[in-house]
């Protein structure tokens, strides 16, 4: 696969139309018009506009042809059950804090209607 392919490749992967790739990439619509239509030779700022855009398009792959197209983010077993344990630490506190503004507002219910109640023995 030559590199045109691999440069429409990305455009089918971004899913957006040459117009919307061009304008998302920053290069001049023509420019990438005549690139993909093999009349120009796919320059060096053209390629590193794709990859500045699309981060997990891997470069080796793009221009050389070499390995897969995106990057493989190895995932980190440990990482991921830090992450998960946060998430439930976050929820929990959330939880609470949501418990906690309800007592606050059944308490200032509460303190409004006593203190109507004084007022009221008050004037008595």
């Amino acid at each position: 696969m030559d590199s045109l392919q691999r440069l429409k490749e990305v455009l089918a992967y971004s899913g957006l139309t040459v117009r919307a790739f061009s304008i998302k990439c920053g290069i001049s619509q023509p420019t990438l018009d005549k690139q993909i239509k093999g009349l120009r030779g796919i320059s060096i700022e053209t390629i590193i506009s794709v990859l500045y855009t699309f981060p997990e398009i891997s470069a080796e792959w793009l221009m050389r042809g070499i390995g897969s197209m995106l990057i493989n983010k190895e995932v980190n077993s440990a990482e991921v059950e830090r992450l998960n344990k946060l998430v439930d630490t976050i929820t929990t506190l959330q939880d609470t804090i949501n418990a906690k503004n309800e007592i606050i507002t059944n308490l200032n219910g509460r303190i409004q209607a006593l203190e109507q109640e004084v007022l009221r023995l008050s004037k008595k």
